[in-house]
């Protein structure tokens, strides 16, 4: 009988020296194909270039590359990380993330104040300058058409506290406020409970006129989806409605009207569109110019629908019902108002009132939630802004790679192989039923049982 020593956890006697080879794992073949097209479209040049006014041109302490940093926002994406704290623990923590950004075994991964001081260094610009750029490239490989542009809205929770609002007046904070209600009302010293019950009983509650929070003094009191009131800002894209491909991102207050908002988010998608034509060069494969905007209803009212028209676009977006409607001395208003209604209610705008809800919604879905920027983490809409454009083009570019690789964000593989083991097991099981039809095999025979394909592989195996 062998017998071996049992081995200890600690206390053992650590290598001085290790080498290279022995800390190497294989790294994740997704992040070597994103890596593989962003090193052919020559990324890293464009980065550094783009980035160079920025640094000093001779001497100085060495800094993170930009190519580095930009790699580590789009982990953000990937990896569905909500923070940069978690971004630079992820990265320390995997050797084929450290791989991905190009750091060798010999230093150590970014840390997030090293991130975050980045971030603050390069201008908003800068970051819109490698959104276009990731455009570019899915404009190269054909997935920018540009020409029917979907435009959608949400509210994301800022990195505020309500508690922390003051009046805008006279600086008081919300408790103080409260404090001076009750001794107006008769109560000498009230208690947090005589402030509470104070509170609930005020008609009026806090309003952006009369609040705002100095640490985010653009995140408005807002009403969330789920009926709840927070300090929030309002995120907009506009989507490439026959590719998906996001190709404008714009930010705003949490009160923000969609009417008000369309037009910056149009200007801002034809900016992004020529910007991307641009980088794309020769390469390009757009050939139609934005035309035609599809929206739901709360971009409807008579001057948005007026203003799309004298711009030359083509509106598809939803009518609310407001009943009968009187046209005295607004004969354009009403045509364009018609016009729209009759676009929307052909085979084309049904269509494309179907679509709008499957593709812009899935652009929030992956961005938001399985991207992790539902509830931010940065105050201040201009590093919001520098995260969700980097953030965004993350996920444009996981649409390059679903293309090429047929995978979109690394775990897919994992759902992949699930799908491949419920298929194979669904033809065994039709492979069985089949065996059992009468008139294949005696009745007998019938009765053995069909052996399962993990015991059958369990056993091939062996």
């Amino acid at each position: 009988m062998a017998f071996m020593a049992m081995g200890t956890r600690d206390g053992e006697q650590e290598e001085l020296f290790i080498t290279h080879q022995q800390l190497r794992s294989q790294s994740h073949p997704y992040y070597q194909a994103v890596n593989k097209v962003l090193a052919e479209k020559g990324f890293d040049r464009f980065a550094e270039r783009t980035c160079a006014k920025f640094y000093a041109k001779k001497m100085g302490r060495p800094s993170m590359a930009p190519g580095v940093y930009f790699r580590c926002l789009l982990l953000g994406y990937f990896e569905g990380i909500d923070s940069e704290r978690g971004i630079a623990w992820r990265a320390a923590d995997s050797l084929s993330l450290r791989d991905f950004l190009g750091i060798p075994a010999s230093k150590l991964t970014p840390e997030h104040s090293t991130i975050s001081r980045t971030r603050r260094l390069l201008d908003l610009e800068t970051h819109q300058a490698v959104f276009s750029w990731v455009l570019g490239v899915l404009d190269s490989a054909g997935l920018i058409r540009g020409k029917t542009l979907g435009v959608d809205g949400t509210t994301l929770e800022a990195n505020a506290a309500m508690k922390s609002i003051v009046r805008r007046d006279d600086g008081r904070s919300y408790e103080e406020f409260l404090t001076d209600l009750a001794k107006t009302s008769g109560i000498a010293t009230p208690t947090r409970e005589d402030l509470a019950r104070m509170d609930r009983k005020r008609k009026k509650k806090g309003t952006n006129a009369d609040w705002y929070n100095p640490y985010d003094p653009e995140a408005k009191i807002s009403k969330m989806k789920d009926g709840s009131t927070h300090l929030a800002h309002k995120e907009e894209h506009a989507v490439d409605m026959d590719t998906g491909a996001v190709v404008a991102v714009t930010l705003d207050g949490g009160t923000a009207g969609n009417t008000t908002t369309l037009e910056g988010t149009l200007a801002a998608a034809e900016q992004n569109l020529e910007d991307a034509r641009e980088h794309a060069g020769e390469d390009s494969k757009r050939t139609h110019e934005p035309s035609e905007v599809v929206a739901d209803k709360g971009y409807h009212s008579k001057m948005v629908m007026l203003a799309l028209r004298l711009a030359g676009w083509r509106s598809y977006i939803a009518e609310p019902r407001r009943g009968r409607q009187h046209w005295e001395g607004e004969t354009e208003e009403r045509d364009a108002v018609y016009a729209n209604r009759r676009r929307k209610n052909g085979h084309r705008g049904r269509h494309l009132m179907r679509r709008r809800g499957e593709v812009i919604e899935r652009t929030f879905a992956h961005v938001l939630e399985s991207g992790g920027m539902r509830r931010l983490y940065l105050c201040h809409q201009e590093n919001i802004a520098k995260r969700l454009l980097v953030h965004i083009a993350g996920y444009n570019l996981g649409l390059l790679m679903r293309k090429c690789f047929g995978i979109g964000k690394p775990r897919c593989l994992q759902g992949q192989s699930a799908a491949l083991w419920a298929a194979l097991v669904t033809l065994w099981d039709l492979l069985a039923s089949l065996m059992r039809l009468p008139g294949t095999a005696d009745r007998e025979n019938q009765q053995a049982p069909v052996q399962s394909p993990v015991l059958w592989l369990a056993q091939a195996a062996a």
